[in-house]
């Protein structure tokens, strides 16, 4: 097995195909990465631990075809520290070597024969722009649970009615609800899918960058049952789904509000940030609102106070209403928007966060992030 690829090119591929492997592998062969190159000069580079797989495929201009199983992680470091020069990849006997110029590395291989095959690809769903799902996954995944004694809140809930799909996390102290548009496969597709959190927010961001479409793979029995599968611009990876039991949240989400306030989006966040300074870990900000402005406060008593007063535009009754600050500064530093328009019902209930729009047109609905208040003594 040889071959000689573009620096980059390799560099690129590996550490994406890295993202993947596991950091304590349940067993030594599982940090592999598998190096394949096929009769018809084509690299792939892969990597599965039983959960995630991941597959990339690239062009060579040459190549001998062979199979080797190299340390996933230490490939993804040599390829980043090479040189700007072509790469050649060779095997002496047992082991691979890794030619940039004047640098060579020599690594160890691992038994071929002793790594996992990777899972089926589940069939097309359908397709959807990778900025536009890299963004609505972002913007969920800031609620996903993380404690591992509840699975089924460290999951994003995945909802397919026809050509909209909708996105849902809970962690139980604020939800993330995202829709967003995309091309099924055949109309009238219904589908629900339980997809580990941490793992879509990772290939999300992965596959982000592509500029292509992110096909969407997912099965409703047989092949690749109890998987999901995403694909874009010569790359693939699935994972497993994990139990489709999820909250009912729809029933949360208020309907009617008492008061509504639109405020800058960037001047609100600084505002949160320097109030939470004086703010312990699990110390509220208060946030009034009345007439043309909201007070920002946090620390009381003997402690170190802070208050801060921002413009905005508010209808409704005059409202005191309490959050953790971090929750907060989550769901606004994912909106997306310019302004963000805040709903509240009483100061004891869920507020609402979505995009604010100008005047005279309705909040856009795309996106709704849903924050408990915490409680005021007195």
């Amino acid at each position: 097995m040889l071959f000689r690829i573009d620096r980059d090119q390799l560099a690129e591929a590996v550490a994406w195909t890295a993202r993947s492997l596991p950091t304590r592998p349940s067993m030594p062969v599982l940090a592999g990465m598998r190096l394949e190159v096929t009769d018809d000069h084509r690299l792939k580079l892969s990597g599965f631990d039983y959960e995630v797989s991941a597959e990339v495929t690239l062009d060579l201009e040459t190549g001998e075809p062979g199979v080797v199983l190299v340390s996933g992680r230490l490939l993804a470091e040599i390829t980043r520290a090479l040189p700007a020069q072509p790469v050649n990849f060779t095997l002496d006997g047992a082991k691979a070597v890794v030619t940039c110029g004047s640098t060579r590395f020599t690594l160890l291989t691992m038994p071929v024969e002793d790594y996992p095959s990777l899972p089926v690809m589940p069939p097309a769903a359908g397709r959807v722009g990778s900025d536009v799902f890299a963004s609505a996954v972002a913007q969920v995944a800031v609620a996903v649970g993380k404690d591992d004694t509840l699975p089924m809140l460290t999951g994003v809930r995945m909802e397919i009615e026809g050509d909209l799909i909708t996105l849902a996390a809970t962690d139980r102290y604020r939800l993330a609800v995202r829709e967003l548009k995309w091309e099924p496969a055949q109309p009238g597709l219904q589908a629900v899918a339980m997809i580990p959190g941490r793992t879509l927010a990772d290939i999300a961001k992965a596959l982000g960058g592509t500029g292509a479409e992110v096909e969407i793979a997912l099965s409703s029995g047989g092949t690749g049952e109890g998987m999901i599968g995403f694909s874009s611009a010569g790359r693939r990876t699935t994972t497993r789904l994990l139990d489709p039991e999820f909250p009912k949240y729809r029933s949360l989400l208020p309907t009617e509000f008492s008061a509504r306030a639109d405020v800058a989006t960037s001047a609100f966040v600084e505002a949160v940030k320097r109030v939470a300074l004086v703010a312990e870990r699990n110390t509220p900000v208060r946030l009034t609102f009345r007439g043309g402005e909201v007070v920002l406060e946090a620390g009381s008593g003997d402690e170190a106070q802070a208050v801060e007063v921002l413009p905005v535009d508010f209808e409704g009754d005059e409202i005191t209403i309490a959050f953790n600050h971090q929750y907060l500064l989550d769901g606004l530093a994912v909106l997306d928007s310019d302004v963000a328009r805040m709903q509240f019902t009483t100061p004891t209930k869920p507020a609402i966060i979505t995009a604010g729009k100008p005047a005279g047109e309705e909040a856009a609905s795309d996106y709704r992030y849903l924050i408990m208040p915490i409680r005021l003594s007195g």
